[in-house]
């Protein structure tokens, strides 16, 4: 028994993923939530969209069972819509009562994972080790916090740098309710490269291919940055070009500036007042440093998952970077399975460092130029505004990813539709 077409649905949920794939069946269809999460919806949307979605999502299964939940990674704008409530009433607790039958989360997230482990392996481990492991797990989410709490104190960060704190802080603080939602809604498969997914039964004549993450055997590439490498981290190098073009211009400047020797109000002398100002910055720059690595870190945990059915392929990287993407992409019997992919969720929301070079040039059914039939979709959940800035070209979706995404594939993107409406929805025949 095979399928003979697939529902896609992108839900409105603002910055976040939310995707339900409908598999139409002979004997019915056959639902698989992919993450389910907001840090901000839009500001037209109704509060209560998480639920509505959930509601949604409900309805198109109309008293059958979920098939599958799969939860890419533990950020907030992925998981946050898993929450649930003492009154039972969230988001969360509906998609708990449609009752998955299997959920999929990445090695990592194995409650049951000694905290010294390189990858996954049921492994029974005391309660000492248990503890160990929720310890490490909650470290990174502490750390958040406390960056939250020291930006609400801050009388001396400017509001651009407030504004990022606040956002990739909250990204990664710990949802309790929806880790331990995920957790206990269903069997749990937690998956690293190469590994049988589970769906294998559920969903029949569908081929899941596990891409992402590699355990630390397979490849210790997902815990460095690869920060000289140029075909992946160009845009990173042209903006220190840029600042290198800028100080060589030779146009003059007063080493105190206007902002460093302003006394109205200032407490210091005036010949402290220029290592003050630096200090200052230079906590800027450290507190962000810290999201920015936590937020890395987080992401590149995320579960990658090839669907092949019906001669079509169907790629949901979740937010996964360049350094969970290496170990698939040295392996050229990968690159032959991603040159042919027909519909790519769009990685990080449209971040630029989330879509590789690499990655990009593989597929080969783009419109490789004017008048070119295009015959890839790309479905893209994000937000303007709220990830990044156009000055420093690290804006959230990336202006010069979304142009290529619309020139060359069929581009469906939630920031281009109302935040009335639900979702957008794509169809593929098999």
């Amino acid at each position: 028994m095979k399928p003979t077409s697939l529902t896609i649905r992108s839900y409105q949920v603002g910055f976040g993923d939310a995707f339900l794939l409908s598999f139409a069946y002979p004997d019915g269809p056959r639902h698989v939530l992919v993450d389910f999460g907001s840090t901000a919806l839009p500001p037209d949307a109704p509060k209560d969209r998480m639920v509505e979605v959930a509601r949604d999502v409900a309805s198109v299964c109309n008293g059958e069972r979920l098939t599958a939940v799969v939860a890419t990674h533990r950020h907030k704008d992925h998981i946050s819509g898993f929450a649930t409530n003492r009154d039972g009433t969230a988001s969360g607790d509906i998609i708990r009562s449609l009752e998955p039958r299997l959920v999929l989360q990445p090695w990592t997230e194995d409650p049951n994972l000694d905290p010294s482990a390189t990858g996954p392996g049921a492994i029974p481990v005391d309660d000492s080790k248990r503890a160990m492991r929720v310890a490490s797990l909650k470290g990174m989410h502490e750390v958040a916090g406390a960056m939250l709490k020291e930006v609400e104190q801050s009388k001396f960060l400017t509001e651009e740098v407030k504004a990022q704190l606040n956002f990739l802080g909250d990204d990664n603080i710990s949802n309790r309710p929806a880790v331990e939602n995920l957790m206990t809604m269903g069997p749990n498969n937690y998956l690293n490269f190469g590994e049988k997914s589970g769906l294998e039964d559920l969903l029949p004549g569908v081929e899941t291919i596990v891409l992402g993450p590699p355990n630390v055997d397979q490849s210790d590439t997902v815990l460095k940055q690869r920060s000289r490498d140029e075909n992946e981290f160009w845009h990173l190098r042209a903006l220190t070009a840029q600042a290198a073009v800028e100080r060589g211009s030779g146009e003059a400047s007063s080493l105190f500036d206007d902002q460093y020797v302003e006394s109205k109000g200032d407490p210091y002398p005036e010949d402290a007042r220029w290592l003050v100002f630096r200090a200052r910055k230079m906590q800027e720059s450290q507190m962000l440093g810290i999201v920015r690595a936590l937020d890395k870190g987080m992401n590149n945990t995320s579960l990658i998952l090839l669907l092949r059915v019906g001669g079509k392929s169907l790629l949901f990287p979740g937010d996964a970077q360049i350094e969970n993407w290496a170990y698939a992409l040295s392996r050229p019997e990968i690159c032959e399975m991603l040159a042919k992919v027909d519909v790519y969720k769009v990685g990080h929301h449209g971040s630029l460092n989330a879509t590789p070079k690499s990655l990009w040039n593989l597929f080969e059914k783009r419109a490789r130029s004017e008048g070119d039939p295009k015959l890839m979709a790309s479905l893209m959940s994000t937000m303007l505004g709220k990830h990044g800035s156009v000055s420093s070209k690290t804006e959230v979706p990336r202006g010069t990813l979304t142009k290529a995404l619309r020139d060359e594939t069929e581009l469906l993107s939630t920031h281009e539709v109302p935040a009335s409406t639900l979702y957008v929805e794509k169809v593929i025949t098999f």
